[in-house]
Order: structure tokens, then sequence, then C-alpha cells
């Protein structure tokens, strides 16, 4: 087995920066007017669109509780990647997001199975928490049961997965984003979730970071989807909300496209349990 890499923010929950798209709601007011003129309207507030400053969309309120996170919420934005791992890596996602989970959770031993750049190591160094890392540029495949650390080992599991084949990760052909087909893609996916519901602990979350694509061949993938079942079938359960990650910094934003789509701006993180045993052996409802 591949050796393992061993480690022991403020955000603003009101205000999400994005782009202004006023064409949208300019052609939804003009709807009563004449086609010529509404048609016109349209064309010239879209060709102005990228000429107009960032604007602001208002977030609700969150409620007051105990969380030791309170800016942890169903809708999650930081626009700064934080310092960790390495924004060049391929589907690198920053930081932030799982040092509040961490914070949230308050694990003991943590493994990321898909470290990429070590992100979550570097987030659980400066925490203080452990971490086991293992990659499949270093030979570690996450969809093979036997090469999968013990079960009943984690409090924690970080799960980055590859979009299917949205962008290609590594030249290795286990790798997730080299799968050919969307029912191969799928059936290691869900051998990965089988394996990380064995290695946790009872009581023990698995957090996976997923997001949902219009792929060439198949189209609209609907990947979180495809998580929730998956996750469901290896026993585990949901034990909070979808965590709504705003996408800031994606490579697709940077780019045009000739072709009329709905942009999705987010990904999803979705935290599962494990469910606890009771005396008897069985789990707990």
């Amino acid at each position: 087995m591949t050796q393992p890499t061993t480690t022991s923010s403020t955000v603003n929950p009101f205000y999400a920066a994005r782009g202004s798209h006023l064409a949208v709601t300019t052609t939804a007011r003009n709807h009563d007017l004449p086609p010529s003129r509404s048609r016109r309207l349209s064309a010239n507030t879209t060709t102005q669109n990228h000429d107009l400053p960032p604007g602001y969309a208002r977030l609700p309120l969150a409620p007051r509780n105990a969380s030791p996170v309170p800016h942890l919420t169903s809708l999650y934005h930081f626009h700064r990647a934080g310092e960790y791992g390495d924004r060049s890596w391929p589907g690198n996602c920053g930081g932030n997001l799982i040092k509040d989970l961490l914070l949230y959770f308050r694990p003991g031993l943590v493994f990321d199975p898909m470290a990429g750049s070590g992100t979550c190591a570097d987030v659980c160094q400066e925490l203080g928490v452990p971490c086991v890392s293992y990659d499949i540029h270093t030979g570690f495949d996450a969809c093979d049961p036997n090469s999968f650390p013990p079960s009943d080992t984690f409090d924690f599991i970080w799960a980055h997965p590859a979009y299917w084949r949205q962008k290609l990760y590594a030249d290795d052909p286990r790798d997730l984003s080299r799968s050919p087909t969307l029912d191969h893609f799928l059936r290691r996916y869900g051998q990965f979730l089988r394996n990380c519901a064995a290695a946790l602990k009872p009581g023990g979350k698995v957090a996976i970071l997923m997001g949902d694509y219009s792929d060439r061949d198949e189209g609209f993938v609907p990947l979180t989807y495809h998580t929730k079942r998956l996750a469901f079938a290896a026993g585990l359960v949901q034990c909070c909300t979808d965590i709504i990650r705003f996408s800031h910094g994606a490579s697709s934003s940077k780019k045009v496209y000739r072709s009329a789509f709905i942009p999705g701006l987010h990904d999803t993180c979705t935290v599962f349990e494990k469910p606890a045993r009771r005396a008897n052996g069985k789990e707990a409802a």
C-alpha cells in the first residue's frame, strides 16, 4: 500500500458577490412589451452585461443557534480559496469549507482518499487534527476495497471526487475521470462510497463535494443525485442539510460558449453518517 501522508475566517453570511446578469431581469420585466421592442431591449442589455461591475445577492439571515460555526449554513460563500493546497492543481477546491466542517464536527482522525495537492491535509495541520491522505497520483486507488484502510478507522472522511469526465485528473486508467462510460463511473463511484462507509467508525461522517454537469454524450448528468443514491445504498444516512457551495474561481467562468444553457454556479457538499451500533451489534434507528 502507498505510504500515507500524516499531519497532525470569517465568512460574510449575508452577501455573495457575483456578476450581474440584468438581461434575465430585463426580459422578465418586459414580457408585456411588443416582441420587437422586448427583443431589442434584451439584446442591448446582454451586450452591456460584461461591462457592468459585480453585483451582490442578499442571502437569507440564518437563525441563531448553538452551532460552533454560525456562518456555516446551507449557502456557502467564500470568494478566496485560502492558503491551502495548490490552486493550479486540476479540480482544486478551497480549504475553507473543509475547515468549517472540521470545526463543526470536531473529529479525531481524518482521512482524505483523494488528496490532490493536499488541501485537506493543510487544513488539518493548521487545526492540529491528525489526517491520513492518499491520492491516485501516488498509486492509491480509492475504488479498490483491498487497498482501502481497515474498517472502523476514521471519524471523518473528506472526499472531492472527479465530476466524471468534466475535467480529466490523472493519466491512470483507474482514475474516476477516465471512466469510459457513465455506468462504469457509477459502478466504481459506488464502490468508493462503500469503501468509505466501511472505513468510518460508527457515528463517523463522510463529506462529499460533488457537482452536476452537462456531458457531450450523456447530456445533463445529475451526479449529486447519484451521490445520494449510492451513499444510501452503502448504508450511510444524510446527517444535515445540503451545503450549496458557490463556485468562485471556476475555470468555466472565464470561457465563452456558443451554445445556450443555464450555467451551474455551485457544487454541493453532502455530509453522510455511518449509523451507530447498539449494544447488540445492530444499527440504531
